[in-house]
């Protein structure tokens, strides 16, 4: 079973950046498909972004042009980058390992207004 970590949330001012990390027990690129999800109090959990192995990334509408995903493979991290955030991406923020069905613990990100 792969181990995810997540790091990097905290509270920021609408219109701040946070970069969140994601270090894998095992070498990603084995692990396939990376993503990050989030969930706010009260509502579904919902995908913010995927990275291949290859590279080819998948977006959730409400943060195309803002957030970035990555990966670094020989650091068995993937990070996710977000910029000009808004209230409404406060959540707690998950990293998910596809092949094996693993998750993080979370870091929660709160963004005032």
């Amino acid at each position: 079973q792969v181990q995810l970590m997540e790091s990097g949330g905290g509270l920021v001012q609408a219109g701040g950046s946070l970069r969140l990390s994601c270090i894998a027990s095992s070498r990603i690129f084995s692990i396939g498909t990376m993503g990050w999800y989030r969930q706010a109090p009260g509502k579904e959990r919902e995908l913010v972004a995927t990275i291949t192995p290859g590279g080819s990334t998948n977006y959730a509408d409400s943060v195309k042009g803002r957030f970035t995903i990555s990966r670094d493979n020989a650091k068995n991290t993937v990070y996710l980058q977000m910029n000009s955030l808004k209230p409404e991406d406060t959540a707690r923020y998950r990293c998910n390992a596809a092949a094996s069905g693993s998750w993080g613990q979370g870091t929660q990100v709160t963004v005032s207004s």
